[in-house]
Order: structure tokens, then sequence, then C-alpha cells
């Protein structure tokens, strides 16, 4: 009975909390423009001596406040692993590591992360950060599971804005309405296609964030009727947009007035009437393989689109309708027109460049948002219970009420073909109260393995509330103040003693208090993700592929991996042996069939927005590690390289590995153990005939050795410390 008067007592609570609609939602903090802060003084503070910066300040007022002494400051060969790691998702070489443990200047943790936020593979760590927010995948999902034409650009265009540091309220407001703000102005005299200005040719890479919309799970066409097809579009973008950008859970909203913040079904609608005008189209791509008569070609393929959709257009104005004389011409003459649009080929062979078929015919592309002919433009309904077979009165485009209101902004957009450009100056004109949170709570849960909000994809009443508000908002603040640059913050947060504190020493008052460690009295351990763990295996074994940006990469699969695929085709091994070892970044995203390993080591399900990835510890995990036939692969070549820079001696050989793989010196007790262990190995080697490979990569030691030695490589990719982040 008294489970029973409890448990009653919750609901009743719960039930009483409830608005009756959208407008009656109490605001959450979320909803009010953050103030900026005045950070705690040093002096105010029980251990002010380890404030560095304002981050610090904030920290220490929360660890004061909860009773918990915050840990020293983890020493440099950790940092620099941690440093590697965090910013570009490799580990140190041996001789990074002495360089920085051993360099005497009072800047050298400064000049490090100054020096990495530079390398090329900054980009490729912190862009894929980003997909897993966007929902990338390179193919669509459900029954068919049809790739994605040119997703890739996608994500190549995140790695470029990332290494340069594009202003985050820029990378916004491309990805939402770079088509609008840098309308394309589509001339077809052939100098103005290919002789592109240096501002013109940014405008182009900047559409091509749109393809941020070209990425949600798609049903064929065929399954769908085209009216339900587009509503299930429109529903995605809104709740991506949302949830993306603003940290909302705005698809509650869809059926009903969300039940706790204050998002209205009017709200909804007048979202998905922003993006009602919107279509995926092909943009074409400059690019400098053209030459002679070739530039005749790709104006022409232009025309051919154009006249289609004006042809269509017209078609919708007279369906149903009997065609007068004229209006048979006019048709006629718009078929005429994507005839003569190809007629003119190039003149002769030389004129053609000497490249694969597929390519001359399908120039570069890649598919982005544009606008439908006006007159194919659907109004949006405001859909009863969120039914598509319900509709009401006709809803125009407008930004959610009660974020108009706090931005003092006006929620009615009057021109609904630029209503997408106004959704993301809105977002990033500095006064939204979610935007840059939003951003400063993702980059402080990828650096920190948990955000200051603990929902990162909700903002609202339901969502976590901020274990440190002050600085939650005093880093929106300082952001802005820093022209949005995503560089600044990482040097802000990663100069902070917060970032630099030791991860393994616990008190047991702290650990009574906090076991969690939500305060941060000590720098959180963290296991590397897929991708940075498939990178990290190729990387120590000097195999991986050091190339940017590109198609999809398909590696070859075991015999038991190709197995579980329902159809070979779906995974269409790539055809050079370098793209089998590239970074993990570059490999196929099917949301049918997950590359196996990644799909071991918790890679997020694609069909919606995954803010923060699922930890596991199962069993396939260290199977992986052990038996996968490319891990042993690895593990040959790691032993090689490791044997040639020492020679055939296992205790050096053993050390150099324990820095190559760890970080770090091996322990006396360690270098006795894997001696032991070496010799087991290869006694028990002596049993077995090598294979040719092991055979041929060793070929100045007996089999046996090299067998104990690529064991013990396996061994060590399967160790602990090489999967954490300490």
């Amino acid at each position: 009975m008294k489970f029973t008067s409890r448990y009653l007592g919750l609901l009743l609570i719960t039930l009483m909390a409830i608005p009756g609609n959208a407008q009656d939602a109490p605001f959450s903090w979320a909803f009010t423009t953050p103030d900026r802060p005045v950070p705690p003084a040093k002096d105010s503070l029980t251990h002010g001596h380890l404030v560095n910066n304002p981050i610090d300040a904030f920290i220490q007022k929360v660890l004061d406040r909860k009773r918990l002494t915050p840990v020293t400051r983890a020493d440099r060969t950790t940092l620099v692993r941690r440093a590697y790691f965090d910013l570009i998702g490799l580990p140190p070489t041996p001789e990074q590591i002495n360089q920085f443990v051993n360099n005497p200047s009072p800047k050298a943790w400064e000049e490090l992360i100054n020096e990495l936020l530079e390398k090329p593979e900054y980009g490729e760590r912190w862009a894929r950060h980003w997909l897993d927010v966007a929902r990338y995948a390179d193919s669509q999902g459900f029954e068919g599971d049809n790739s994605i034409p040119n997703a890739w650009r996608y994500r190549d265009y995140v790695i470029k804005s990332l290494n340069d540091d594009k202003p985050y309220d820029i990378f916004v407001q491309e990805q939402i309405a770079a088509d609008e703000i840098w309308p394309d102005n589509l001339d077809l005299d052939p100098k103005r296609v290919y002789l592109l200005s240096d501002q013109k040719k940014k405008h182009l890479e900047a559409r091509i964030g749109t393809g941020f919309y070209n990425l949600n799970a798609q049903v064929h066409e065929s399954a769908l009727d085209a009216h339900r097809l587009q509503y299930e579009t429109l529903t995605d973008w809104v709740d991506t947009t949302a949830s993306v950008f603003m940290g909302l859970t705005m698809g509650c909203a869809r059926c009903h007035d969300h039940k706790f913040d204050p998002l209205s079904q009017e709200d909804y609608f007048g979202m998905q009437a922003i993006f009602a005008p919107s279509e995926k189209q092909y943009l074409h791509l400059h690019t400098p393989m053209m030459r002679g008569d070739w530039h005749w070609l790709y104006p022409r393929r232009t025309a051919v689109e154009e006249a289609k959709r004006a042809l269509k257009a017209f078609r919708a104005t007279i369906a149903g309708l009997e065609l007068t004389e004229a209006e048979k011409a006019q048709e006629q003459t718009l078929k005429d027109a994507i005839v003569n649009s190809v007629m003119l080929l190039p003149d002769n062979a030389n004129s053609v460049p000497q490249e694969p078929f597929d390519i001359l015919m399908t120039s570069p592309t890649a598919t982005v948002l544009g606008h439908t002919h006006p007159k194919l433009l659907k109004p949006v309904h405001f859909l009863d219970r969120g039914e598509l077979e319900l509709p009401k009165h006709v809803v125009g485009a407008k930004l959610p009420k009660a974020l108009a209101i706090a931005t003092n902004s006006p929620s009615d957009l009057s021109n609904q073909f630029e209503s997408r450009k106004a959704l993301a100056l809105w977002l990033t004109n500095g006064k939204h109260p979610l935007t840059s949170r939003v951003m400063i709570n993702r980059l402080w849960q990828w650096h920190f393995g948990r955000g200051i909000v603990a929902t990162p994809n909700d903002f609202g009443l339901m969502g976590a509330a901020p274990t440190h508000p002050d600085l939650l908002d005093w880093l929106a603040s300082e952001f802005i103040t820093r022209d949005w640059s995503l560089k600044e913050m990482h040097r802000l947060i990663m100069k902070s003693n917060t970032y630099q504190a030791d991860s393994r020493t616990a008190t047991d008052n702290n650990l009574a208090i906090d076991p969690e460690n939500k305060y941060l009295w000590r720098m959180n351990r963290r296991r590397l993700e897929a991708e940075a763990l498939w990178d990290s295996v190729h990387f120590t074994a000097g195999t991986l592929t050091n190339k940017l940006y590109g198609r999809p990469v398909v590696p070859s699969l075991s015999t038991d991996e190709m197995a579980a695929l329902r159809e070979k085709w779906h995974w269409p091994v790539s055809g050079d042996p370098s793209d089998h070892t590239r970074r993990g970044i570059y490999i196929l995203v099917k949301r049918n069939f997950r590359f196996p390993m990644f799909e071991v080591y918790d890679a997020p399900l694609t069909e919606l927005s995954c803010p923060q990835r699922d930890v596991t510890t199962v069993a396939p995990q260290a199977l992986w590690t052990l038996n996968s036939p490319s891990v042993y692969k690895q593990a040959q070549h790691l032993a090689a390289v490791v044997l040639a820079k020492t020679g055939d001696n296992p205790e050096v050989w053993s050390a150099e590995l324990w820095l190559r793989v760890l970080g770090r010196q091996i322990s006396k007790a360690e270098l006795a153990e894997i001696l032991t262990l070496i010799k087991t190995l290869e006694s028990d080697a002596l049993k077995f005939q090598p294979d040719k490979e092991t055979a041929d990569l060793f070929k100045t030691i007996t089999p046996a050795r090299a067998a104990a030695y690529v064991h013990t490589c396996l061994a060590l990719f399967n160790h602990n410390e090489f999967s954490f982040i300490d």
C-alpha cells in the first residue's frame, strides 16, 4: 500500500505539471538570452591557486559548494596523448611524446594545442563528431537502402569548414540557407559558368552545406504517394533543425502543443512552411578537367534541367485542361528547348577530356537545397493530431512564437521563398538563447565526455538541468565575443586546469559525494570511438593512408562478415588496396549494414541525429581485436615496424612497442611479464607452420619468434589503455 501511494503521488505531481497548452508552458532557463556572468574571484575560492582562466573559477565555485577537492594536474605523458586524441583522433608517436615532455618552455602546452589545431587531421576528427549530430549516411535506409548521391561532398564540406575555422554562425547559415543568402543567379554563358571569381566559388562551396538536408533516411518515391513523402521529408527537416541547432525536441509539437515547452502545434507547422518551398537539387560543381570545346557541354546539360523544370511547371498549370493551339505550341517550344540544348556536343574527340565515360556524362555534382517552382508550391496546413488526412487552416512561414518574443523578433515571415534565410540569420544574430549554448555544450561534451547539459539535443524542461549554468552562459557569451571561432574555444577549454586534471586520482570523500564526476573534480576517462580505434590500429602499425577528402571507401570484410550481408553488392569493396586503410571517417556508411567493427564499438544509428554515442562493454569487442583478420594483419605490420627499429632484442622491442602503442614507458613488472609471454608464445608457435605473409615480413628472425611478436602486438591492441583516453 505504501508503494502504491508513493507512486500515485508522483503521478499526480507529474500531471499537475503538464500545462493545458503551449502558451501556458513555463519558460525553461534555456529560453532566455544568456547574460554574461562575472567569473568568481580567485581569492574567494578554496583552491584559487588552481585557477588558470575563468573556466576554472566557475568550476571551483561549484566544487567548493559541493565540498569537493580538485585533483592535481596530469603528467605530461598523459596530457600529450590526451591532446592528440582529442584534437586529431590519432596517438602521438614516441618522438612527439618526447618532444613535448622535454620541452622546457612555459608555453609548451599552448604551442602543442596550436600545432594540432593546424593539422588537417583536426578537421577529420571533429567532422566525425558533427556528422553524428547531422545523421550522416551514404545510403537512404529502409528496404532499398539506395545510395544518397554525393553525400560525401557534405562530409568533405564539414572537414574543410572545420579546418578553415569557419565561424560557427556562418557554418549554420550555410547549412540552412546558403542558396537564399547567396543566390546562384544561374547564367548559361560558358564564361560565367567556368571562369568563377573566388567569391563565387565560396558561394558554390557554401551551397554544399545545404546537403545537411539531404541526409535523412528516405523511402523510395514509389513506396509512398508524393504528398506523404513531402510531409515526411518536412517532418525530418523541422525535427532535425530544432534538435541540432536549438537543442529542442520540437517533434513533440507535431501532433499537439508541446506538453512541457512553449512550442505550439502552430509553431511546428509554421516551421514546416519555412521549408515547404525547398527541394533537393543537383549543384553542378566547377572542375578544372574541362578543356577545348568541352566547355560547351556543361551549360547545355544545365539548360536541359532548366527546360525540364519549366516544362514541369507548365504542365502543372494546365493539368486537367484542354489546351488551346497557342498553349500546345508553347509546350512544343519547351520540348524543343530540351532537344536543342543537347544538340551541340564537342566538335571533335580531342576536345573531350580523357576520362571514364560515366564521368563525362555525369559532371561533378552535390545534392543541395534549392527552390521549387512557385507554381508547384503546395500550401502547408495545420494538421489535426498531425494526420495528413485531417488538414485544417493554411499556415504561413513563421518562427516559434515564444523564441521570437525572447529575441524581440517578429514571428511571421513575409517572404516564404526567403524564409530559410530569415531562420538562419535569426538563429545566429547573437541574441538567440539557444544557438551558442547548444554548440558550446556539444564542444564541452566532446572534450569531457559529458555536456554541462547532459541532454545535448534537449534543452527543454524535460532535459537535464545544467551542472554549471553560469559557466555555460559565460562560455556561450565568450563564443560569440570570439567571433564564433571553434578553434579559439578549443584553446580556451584546453588551457584550463579543469581540462588538464588527472583522471586516475580519486579520494573517498569525492567518490562518496560525486561518484559520476558531474562536477569535474577530476578529468573523465573516455573510451575512443569506433573510428578513432580503427585509425589508431592502422596508425600505430604504420599503414594508415593519409589522404583528405573523396568518395567513400569500402574495406574488405572477413568471410563471416560477408555472410551477414543480404546482397553482396551492398558492400562493393574498393579496388585500390590503399583505400582499405584510410581513416574511419571515409568508410562507407550504410544504414542497413554498418561496418562490422564500427557496429561492435557503438557507432550510431543514423536515422536520427545522435547527440551522444552509447559506450558499451561487450564480448565481441575483445573478439574483434583478438580474432579479426584485419587486426591480425595490422599486428603483423606493427611487429615488423618495431623490429626494423630495434632489431631482434625482445627487451628493447617490448619497450619500443609500449611507447608506440600505449604512449608511455614500460614498467619493470610489465617488461618481465611481456618477456615471459613472448617466450611462451614462441614455444607454442614451434608446433605450427607460419602463414606466408608472416614469413615474408620477417625474414631476419625465426617464424616462431615472428609469431610471438605478432601475438604480443595483438594482446596490446586489446589492452585497456590502448582504447581509452586518460
